[in-house]
């Protein structure tokens, strides 16, 4: 039975985020506001951001696919991601570890110490954990951040830009070569190994004026779907305008590759191409217009001005 109820983000369509939704209406008073990337906690005069995300051997990765240190770089990676989509500053992680009984105590050490890499390359550490035994490899990270000033996945209003940093469609072609049994091109493999949170890219959105911000984790199309909903906007795509990673297989996968935490963010109108290569200038990565935000709700994709059909990208539960 339902115990009241409080505001939520609103977060787009998928079986996922339908049981998130259920979950969230069972709760009720007993759940703080939730729907953004991390959730964001007053406490005396300290604002946190705080996530937790989990990697399983078999749904996130598969055995022989990355080296112990770099299944612990990628969960870091994505889990410090989350903070920053929220414009938050990284200060420590929590790491909970299960593994099986086989695997050797140096394996483990080389999965923590990616953890510990991709922590402190954004200025964090390793605050503690837990170790178990499981049957599958799973790495379950907290983070937490300082958020003085969060930007969240609600701000975006009508005539807003939408840009997207970097170029997306390598890890999903690293995961199609992988399951065809083949190795995948170098750079699509460093794109799935070693994706990077764009902690300080956050920052500069943010204080160049980003009216909203997330990352890009369950494809592009995805997670505009998410901002459109928490905004109460339409997110227009033109496809054409996508950068696509040179290690892509097809400028479709640049659409719905998933996993690649770079950050989709809503800018002002007077946000200029000269205002993006200044950012290209500083960080060495691009920031790319891709769309622009609408009144209405949901995603519009278009191909040469022309509305087509919006592909569905990879699903927890669907």
């Amino acid at each position: 039975m339902s115990q009241g109820s409080v505001s939520h983000t609103a977060l787009g369509p998928g079986g996922e985020f339908d049981r998130i939704r259920a979950v969230l209406k069972r709760l009720g008073l007993r759940a703080a506001s939730s729907g953004d990337d991390c959730a964001l906690v007053t406490i005396g005069d300290q604002h946190l951001a705080i996530s937790t995300d989990l990697a399983i051997e078999g749904t996130h990765f598969r055995a022989g696919w990355l080296r112990p240190d770099e299944i612990g770089w990628r969960a870091g990676a994505a889990a410090l991601s989350d903070l920053a989509a929220v414009g938050a500053t990284p200060l420590g992680v929590l790491a909970s570890v299960g593994a099986q009984l086989d695997w050797p105590e140096e394996f483990l050490a080389d999965l923590m110490e990616g953890v510990g890499a991709a922590a402190h390359a954004v200025g964090a550490t390793v605050w503690g954990g837990d170790l178990v035994r499981s049957e599958r490899l799973v790495i379950d990270l907290m983070v937490v951040g300082r958020a003085d000033v969060p930007v969240l996945r609600a701000g975006a209003r009508p005539s807003d830009g939408l840009w997207v940093t970097g170029a997306l469609g390598a890890p999903h072609a690293a995961v199609r070569s992988w399951e065809e049994g083949r190795e995948p091109d170098a750079g699509a493999r460093e794109r799935f190994a070693h994706p990077v949170p764009r902690v300080t890219e956050a920052h500069w959105l943010r204080d160049s004026g980003a009216t909203a911000m997330i990352d890009v984790s369950d494809g592009l199309v995805g997670d505009a779907g998410h901002l459109a909903a928490a905004s109460s906007v339409k997110c227009v795509i033109e496809s054409e305008r996508v950068p696509v990673h040179g290690a892509a297989d097809a400028p479709h996968d640049a659409l719905v590759s998933g996993e690649e935490y770079e950050l989709l963010a809503t800018l002002p109108a007077g946000f200029s191409t000269e205002d993006a290569t200044r950012f290209e200038e500083q960080f060495g990565l691009a920031l790319t217009r891709v769309g622009s935000v609408r009144d209405g709700s949901g995603v519009l994709l278009l191909e040469a001005s022309h509305p087509v059909d919006v592909p569905a990208g990879f699903r927890q539960f669907d």
